[in-house]
């Protein structure tokens, strides 16, 4: 799986609605990088969002964060503060006060479409469910339509980790090994769910930072089990990027023949 050089339709899709410039068939990474993943006690982190050619390296455009969401150990919601988007990275700030685990994540989803209109003439069109009535020509032909849902996240612990309750939602990583005790030399084992479900026979790709400064991507490859679980034993410390992809044809609007899922976290490696 070459991260950097392959087409990642889901991905690209999903940078797409978030960006509004960026082509489906690009091949880019989406990630949230926290400036610190486990704390002592509570106090506040920045997060940068990019979409890049190297993971974790700003030298494409700003994450957009229309689909923010910070949830908190006692399931509320957070605000992000200070929230700026610059030409190659949006960033925020947090005050983290609960004892406990946070999930930060940008949640994305939208549909793609190509068709003919009455001409012949061949268009394309993304947008959401909501606008796809009033904007798809009823007279439109060869109509084929593409539904995307991506996840982007990354997890902060406050003083003693606590639980994650999945959503039940897309693709998402459930963990088993909690996402924020992670050591370097020792194993941690995740689970990959679709709609709260086990996901089997899933690729997923591990590739630790610094990509940019190596030869070859390294990227460490597993495959999901049948109860949707894949192991990974860490070379190094720091940070971490999980990716995974899937396709079902669960779509939520009658007209589109498949969904595209796409899932993209960051986690830390202490040493």
């Amino acid at each position: 799986m070459q991260l950097l050089a392959r087409t990642r339709t889901a991905l690209g899709a999903a940078a797409a609605l978030l960006l509004g410039a960026v082509a489906p068939a690009q091949a880019h990474n989406v990630w949230l990088l926290p400036s610190s993943t486990v704390l002592s006690k509570a106090e506040w982190i920045t997060v940068d969002a990019a979409v890049s050619n190297d993971i974790f390296f700003f030298n494409h455009v700003p994450l957009g964060l229309e689909g923010l969401a910070v949830t908190a150990p006692d399931g509320s919601s957070v605000a992000a503060e200070n929230v700026h988007r610059g030409r190659l990275r949006s960033v925020f700030d947090l005050n983290l006060t609960q004892t406990g685990t946070y999930r930060v994540a940008v949640i994305n989803g939208g549909l793609f479409a190509s068709y003919k209109d009455k001409s012949g003439a061949p268009r394309r069109w993304r947008g959401t469910a909501e606008r796809f009535a009033a904007e798809i020509p009823a007279d439109a032909q060869d109509l084929n339509v593409t539904q995307s849902a991506g996840r982007i996240e990354t997890f902060v612990t406050v003083g003693k980790p606590s639980a994650l309750r999945p959503t039940g939602q897309g693709l998402e990583l459930v963990p088993v090994t909690h996402p924020n005790d992670l050591v370097k030399g020792e194993k941690s084992t995740f689970a990959l769910h679709i709609d709260g479900r086990p996901a089997a026979g899933l690729d997923v790709a591990i590739v630790a930072a610094g990509t940019r400064w190596r030869d070859k991507i390294g990227e460490i490859k597993a495959t999901t089990d049948s109860a949707g679980q894949f192991s990974v034993t860490w070379p190094a410390a720091g940070y971490y990027w999980i990716d995974a992809d899937a396709k079902d044809n669960k779509t939520s609007l009658p007209q589109a023949r498949e969904r595209r899922l796409s899932y993209s976290g960051t986690v830390e490696v202490l040493p």
